[in-house]
């Protein structure tokens, strides 16, 4: 498996702690399928699908960066993940005026059992996608100080970064994954 098996073992625990949560919000919608299907109305899907597009954007250019670093570019292997960091950026961009409109309105953590789950598990995404921001930053430096000591990407210290770079894709992606999850089951899923 590309990365560092460490990383792999955290979003395995990482996506079983997000299957509990669906079980939950699951388990609620089918309990009460009108107020959940009242409160999905009031969001904006819009910004939803939009958000959407951007994490998905990222992850392209993140998996480019992970080809560029395989193949010893590391002029594009930069430009890639400077672009993934660029567009992941506009996530959080969308997502602080989609909660700020939701806020303004009235509508909070406590509002109803939808909407606190929806805080909840898009707050608990969006603490993972800084996390990926802080990751690809050390990635960019990481290549950056390669480039300056004459390190490929093949060789040296060049040979770990590479490794750090198919492990911030595989943390990258699982934010994405994660984000499609919560994408259809608050925005698209119509209750009974």
């Amino acid at each position: 498996m590309p990365g560092d098996s460490g990383v792999w073992v955290f979003i395995f625990a990482d996506m079983c702690a997000f299957a509990v949560f669906f079980a939950l919000f699951a388990a609620g919608r089918i309990a009460q399928p009108a107020l959940y299907e009242a409160s999905r109305r009031q969001l904006d899907l819009a910004l939803g699908l939009t958000n959407t597009l951007v994490l998905l954007t990222s992850g392209a250019f993140m998996a480019q960066a992970a080809r560029s670093a395989r193949a010893g570019n590391a002029r594009a292997t930069l430009r890639c993940l400077a672009a993934t960091l660029g567009v992941g950026s506009l996530f959080g961009v969308s997502k602080t005026i989609e909660w700020s409109a939701k806020l303004n309105h009235g509508i909070g953590l406590t509002t109803n059992e939808f909407f606190t789950y929806y805080f909840v598990f898009t707050g608990i995404h969006f603490l993972h996608f800084v996390i990926g921001l802080g990751v690809l930053a050390v990635l960019i430096a990481r290549v950056r100080a390669d480039e300056r000591a004459g390190d490929t990407l093949a060789a040296g210290r060049g040979r770990d970064t590479l490794r750090w770079i198919e492990a911030g894709g595989a943390y990258w992606h699982m934010v994405d994954l994660l984000w499609i999850v919560l994408f259809a089951m608050l925005y698209l899923m119509r209750g009974a």
